[in-house]
């Protein structure tokens, strides 16, 4: 069997492959977008329980629980 190419298929392989390199993209920042967003909120979170007085000692352990995510 013999593989025969057209001319098309270079030019069509390029375009799928920048798509997904797009794909690729966007899905990686919107990733990272909600960690931080996680992040921030259950910093913000810690932080207001250790205000009212659930104690920093408790605040630094959950941030250093999420930290691995940063």
């Amino acid at each position: 069997m013999t593989q025969s190419s057209h001319a098309s298929h270079p030019d069509i392989v390029k375009r799928l492959n920048r798509a997904d390199g797009h794909l690729r993209s966007i899905v990686e920042k919107a990733i990272a977008s909600a960690k931080k967003a996680l992040i921030h909120d259950h910093i913000n979170h810690c932080l207001l329980h250790a205000a009212a007085g659930q104690g920093v000692g408790s605040a630094i352990e959950e941030f250093r629980a999420i930290s691995k995510y940063l």
